[in-house]
């Protein structure tokens, strides 16, 4: 049995089905890539091949007229395969600390219509109160003991029901943001600027775990509770030779241009 791999729309092989179970002992091939062998209709993943086990032990087969992929050149040993990804791994381009930057700017953009909520439940009495509240901020130093109590009488005037609808809002957010990393490694403000985020050794697409519940959701409440210390450090961390912030180095990502 003469099997094909391929990892990003690169291909190599074809290996013998002893080669293909060493590799994946060993790891220098994955599940999530792809495979196709005679018998196959369509190119599958090692996965489904080997239903997520660390061997394939395919039950017979028949030849079919799908035809084979074109191979370019000779019959590949292992170190070959492992060749081609390491020549794809070094055309990666990592992003720009700037582009991170602003792409941090666009998605934490779309968190301010939440402020403006309260607003559309307020009658003209607590209109005229959240001004006057507003006023006396402005006028009170922040760390004052005045400014909290001010900062309280302001959260007390917030209807329930305008509670509940910023709540609405920040949850549907964050499904929206974690559909687009699920999907494409991007969060909106990523996808805008053309850059997404991948594993650190393979620049494959990671999980939504690592993704986005450690990369996003995680900092996000610690920068809650320690901002500005964890930005600072967190961003300090991306001037290292890979670009990883501390959010990055922790879920094993890193992120590229498109």
């Amino acid at each position: 049995m003469q099997i094909y791999l391929a990892r990003n729309n690169q291909q190599a092989g074809p290996y013998t089905l002893e080669q293909i179970n060493q590799m994946l002992a060993s790891q220098q091939v994955l599940l999530t890539d792809l495979a196709w062998h005679e018998g196959m209709a369509e190119w599958k993943t090692l996965g489904e091949l080997t239903q997520g086990k660390l061997v394939y032990e395919p039950i017979g087969h028949t030849s079919t007229p799908f035809p084979a992929p074109i191979q370019t050149e000779t019959v590949s040993p292992t170190q070959s395969y492992q060749s081609k990804i390491a020549v794809q791994e070094s055309n990666v381009e990592l992003a720009s600390i700037g582009s991170r930057a602003l792409a941090k700017v666009v998605d934490l953009m779309l968190w301010l219509p939440a402020l403006a909520i309260p607003s559309f439940y307020f009658n003209d009495e607590q209109q005229q109160q959240l001004v006057e509240l507003q006023t006396q901020m402005q006028a009170t130093e922040f760390a004052s003991s005045k400014a909290a109590e001010l900062q309280q009488q302001l959260f007390q005037l917030i209807p329930v029901e305008a509670w509940q609808s910023i709540m609405i809002y920040l949850v549907v957010m964050l499904m929206i943001q974690a559909y687009f990393i699920a999907k494409s490694g991007q969060s909106i403000g990523k996808k805008l600027t053309r850059i997404k985020i991948v594993d650190v050794e393979n620049n494959n697409q990671v999980s939504l775990i690592r993704s986005f519940w450690l990369r996003s959701v995680l900092f996000i409440i610690l920068n809650f509770l320690l901002i500005p210390i964890i930005t600072i450090i967190d961003y300090a961390f991306a001037l290292g030779k890979n670009r990883q912030t501390l959010h990055d180095k922790f879920a094993k990502t890193k992120v590229i241009k498109q």
